[in-house]
């Protein structure tokens, strides 16, 4: 699923009103039925006092004809404040506001021009707020942004239509907060938008749902974004058969560099997920005073024991494997690094480069230029900054890792609620999957392992890293689904692996929504 910019939303409606020969105004209405719909299934006390705050443009326009379904419908308290301060309202919005006024005598319908009184919000009171969509370029200030304050600290439930007002559609690295709606719900019109699912953006809209309007399929299909989220389906093409007649030679050779003095788990993690990922073998580089712990706690994989007792130090050659994954637990000594940037400036595997060997690197970002096109990095976000320079904010972060990948041609797999797959082409694939469950230690080794066995099954390394993460996220829904996201383990994601894999061979995904307070286009009228 596409998630198109401000701009794109518009030549999005443009096409569609084209492509139907209809008027704004009609695909207006369309937006408000399936706007009202909602509120009718959602919010059904119809003596609920309702309040609906409506900007001067489109978004305005929208608020207005929810009010007018809404009264219609039998809403009895309803109060709608229209903002025209300019003396300049779009023509839908003007339109939408002769009818309310017109057909619904019974809503108290005040238009501010000058000063704006404002009213008492009792605690029971929904507000909806309809003041500015996906136009907004810039954030807001004087009255409006006063507004904003007044509705946030009213302490009332708050649906806003499209994007919390204030809220930037993807870049809001300068926004203000206090000026941002904090809604209890959003409602956005036909694809979500950026903004909506980065960490310390996505807050301000409370639980999102996608409605569907009917937008141009044909141009939704031409539209060129860079951002996209990842589908079941497209998952489900990606997986391949196993050979009836393959064996573990087929399967693959994973080289696994991890572990040291008392990380040992880490090794243990990333290989038992390599090995329930599909790959033919797994062998596993490690100081000498880890072999008895993994002999007993991964006895189908292979140890090649590092020179040093207690820590990784020399690297080894790597001809005879298909895939090499280096990081989980190996440390950040001098020794280490000096064996680290060996490995991997002479490999010509695919490469995976986690944990410590991205700390490494944080620290000696000079010898980034020597890692090999199209390594995958996995970093969480703490980790990402470390390997780059950027602000503290998730829209820094995120270009941070889209413009390091495209630099240097790598894959960045930056972790999180929806993991963000970067490529070396500047496309980003957010993953939909996993839950909060998996924020706990030893979830990222599991999704090394589990790509380090994709890689060596010859998938792609773009192939890898999409369908790896998604494996990863799919194995904690469905075991949080039986053990709840508070006890989760990492050792859970590995136990449930088996049925990800069947799920994803199925022809329809599990109801998201329920997981992520999203419903993408569930929502029907």
């Amino acid at each position: 699923m596409k998630l198109p910019n401000a701009l794109q939303m518009k030549e999005l409606d443009v096409a569609t009103i084209q492509e139907e020969e209809i008027s704004s105004y009609d695909l207006m209405e369309r937006a408000a039925s399936q706007l009202a719909s909602f509120i009718y299934t959602h919010f059904e006390n119809k003596n609920r006092p309702v309040v609906i705050f409506c900007g001067p443009g489109n978004n305005g326009g929208d608020g207005l004809a929810v009010a007018r379904k809404m009264s219609q419908h039998g809403y009895t308290q309803l109060q709608v404040f229209l903002f025209n301060t300019s003396q300049s309202l779009s023509e839908d919005c003007q339109t939408n506001m002769t009818r309310l006024q017109t057909e619904c005598p019974n809503v108290t319908f005040t238009e501010i021009t000058q000063q704006f009184e404002a009213p008492q919000l009792a605690a029971n009171t929904l507000v909806i707020d309809a003041l500015f969509g996906t136009g907004l370029g810039r954030p807001l200030g004087g009255g409006f942004a006063a507004l904003v304050q007044f509705i946030n600290a009213s302490g009332t439930e708050v649906i806003s239509i499209d994007m919390p007002s204030g809220l930037m559609s993807e870049d809001n690295t300068l926004n203000s907060p206090s000026a941002i709606v904090r809604a209890t719900v959003t409602l956005t019109l036909g694809l979500p938008k950026l903004a909506l699912i980065l960490p310390d953006t996505q807050f301000f809209a409370g639980k999102v749902y996608v409605l569907p309007i009917g937008l141009s399929e044909t141009k939704i299909a031409e539209l060129q974004t860079p951002f996209q989220i990842t589908e079941h389906a497209e998952m489900r093409a990606l997986l391949r058969p196993r050979p009836a007649f393959g064996h573990k030679g087929t399967f693959g050779n994973g080289l696994l560099i991890a572990g040291r003095y008392g990380m040992a788990g880490a090794a243990v993690l990333a290989a038992r997920a390599c090995l329930r990922a599909g790959v033919g073998k797994v062998t596993i580089h490690t100081p000498t005073c880890n072999n008895d712990i993994l002999q007993m706690a991964v006895p189908e994989a292979v140890l090649h024991h590092d020179t040093d007792e207690r820590v990784f130090s020399k690297a080894i050659h790597s001809e005879a494997f298909q895939a090499v994954a280096i990081g989980p637990g190996i440390g950040t000594e001098k020794r280490t690094a000096l064996a680290l940037i060996e490995q991997v400036s002479h490999s010509a595997l695919p490469l995976v480069i986690d944990a410590d060997a991205i700390n490494i690197f944080g620290s000696h970002k000079g010898w980034i230029a020597q890692i090999p096109q199209h390594s995958i990095f996995t970093p969480h976000p703490t980790e990402m900054k470390r390997l780059g320079i950027c602000n503290n904010d998730s829209f820094s972060i995120l270009l941070e890792a889209i413009n390091l990948a495209k630099r240097h041609h790598f894959y960045i797999v930056l972790k999180g609620h929806y993991t963000a797959v970067c490529t070396p082409k500047g496309y980003v694939y957010f993953n939909p999957t996993g839950n909060s469950g998996m924020a706990t230690a030893g979830s990222g080794d599991v999704l090394t392992g589990i790509i380090l066995a994709l890689l060596a099954q010859q998938y792609h390394q773009e192939a890898a890293c999409r369908l790896g993460v998604y494996l990863h996220g799919l194995a904690g829904d469905l075991a949080a689904q039986e053990r709840g996201e508070y006890a989760l383990t990492a050792s859970d994601l590995i136990d449930f692996l088996p049925q990800a894999f069947a799920c994803l061979q199925q022809q329809e995904s599990l109801p998201w929504s329920q997981r992520l307070g999203l419903d993408w286009g569930k929502h029907t009228k």
